[in-house]
């Protein structure tokens, strides 16, 4: 009555979690560096770049947080589904 050893499966780095990893590393990359965006041209309507970059990136940062989140979603799921088989 021996029983086999149990599998660490410890962190894996996959393609999936990659792509995460930069949705959710991007946002602060694009904030961090000041010298790209410290500028007041070109403007928007009125608005100095310096101000509606930075807006444009709470729109990207929140749909690029959407997209690693359902990523990772589904690569719980098949990895779920791959333990019960």
């Amino acid at each position: 009555m021996s029983q086999a050893p149990e599998v660490n499966r410890g962190p894996v780095v996959t393609p999936v979690r990659v792509v995460i990893a930069l949705c959710l590393v991007a946002p602060f990359v694009a904030m961090l560096w000041v010298g790209s965006y410290a500028k007041t041209d070109p403007a928007l309507i009125g608005i100095p770049f310096f101000y509606w970059y930075q807006m444009a990136w709470v729109l990207i940062s929140t749909a690029l947080t959407m997209i690693a989140f359902k990523l990772w979603q589904r690569d719980q799921r098949a990895r779920q589904g791959g333990e019960q088989r």
